[in-house]
């Protein structure tokens, strides 16, 4: 039972070993190797940025293409990542046996380094395009690690050159700030349109008062005509029934006369001597 176990984890270890030699393969290639790293850079830039905050394979003005640009506003505007994996120089680095072979493989790998930066500073940095740096991903944290560990001259000429270094590790941090600036870049953009459309509200109401002033003036000349209306109805009114009193008062005589007046009394005819007389 033992020599089974041991045999079914003696199996385990080859199917390991021979997965670390596939890995080996794919990394000592240079095309798939740089491919690895893009890969990488792309999961991480998935995880922590929306789509919408970065470009892949961007080109830019000068017809270089960039592995990932990161669309921030300015300041500091738009920032190139590119890719990049020392891996043969940093084997041989760390496969020294002497001085001499630890010697040339570190003036190798420093010189591999700055090649890289130098490349970055040169197609990767536009002015009035993309901001004043640029930042180069080492997909590897050992190789991160040896850079700041023994290498420091090449750190400082990459700050000379405004060439960022980082790691998987220090990636991560860089991208939430950027999803920070981003974030608040939203906002600020999204105050300015609030801010807009209230001014554009205060106009509007604005010309709403203005509009309801002219609405009360004519509602108030409405008003004078109809108390104006009012008193000429009120005239033509008493005029009217003045009418008709004059009316009824002729009426009423002409009935007196018919009943209550006697008619005088006729007088003799005068005789001739009278009529001459008067």
């Amino acid at each position: 039972e033992r020599l089974a176990v041991i045999d079914a984890a003696q199996k385990n270890l080859t199917d390991l070993s021979q997965q670390v030699v596939g890995l080996q393969d794919i990394l000592s290639n240079k095309q798939a190797r740089g491919a690895f790293g893009e890969i990488q850079l792309n999961d991480i830039l998935s995880s922590i940025l929306p789509p919408s905050a970065f470009q892949l394979e961007a080109t830019l003005s000068n017809g270089k293409r960039v592995d990932c640009l990161l669309g921030l506003p300015n300041p500091p505007g738009h920032i190139a990542v590119d890719a990049k994996f020392p891996l043969e120089s940093y084997r041989a680095l760390n496969n020294s046996k002497d001085e001499s072979t630890l010697a040339q493989a570190s003036r190798t790998f420093s010189a591999d380094i700055k090649k890289h930066i130098e490349a970055i500073a040169t197609k990767y940095i536009i002015p009035g395009e993309t901001a004043e740096s640029a930042l180069m991903f080492l997909p590897s944290e050992s190789i991160f690690t040896e850079l700041h560990t023994n290498f420091q001259s090449i750190i400082e000429h990459s700050w000379r050159r405004k060439v960022m270094i980082v790691s998987p590790t220090s990636l991560m941090a860089i991208l939430n700030t950027v999803r920070a600036v981003l974030k608040d870049a939203n906002m600020r953009e999204q105050a300015g349109l609030i801010q807009a459309e209230v001014t554009n509200l205060l106009k509007d109401i604005e010309r709403m008062d203005k509009r309801i002033d002219n609405l009360a003036r004519h509602f108030g000349n409405v008003q004078d005509d109809i108390k104006e209306i009012q008193t000429s109805s009120k005239k033509v009114t008493t005029r009217g029934n003045r009418m008709e009193e004059i009316q009824f008062g002729e009426e009423a005589a002409s009935n007196l006369s018919k009943t209550d007046i006697t008619p005088p009394q006729l007088l003799p005819i005068p005789a001739e001597k009278d009529k001459i007389k008067l």
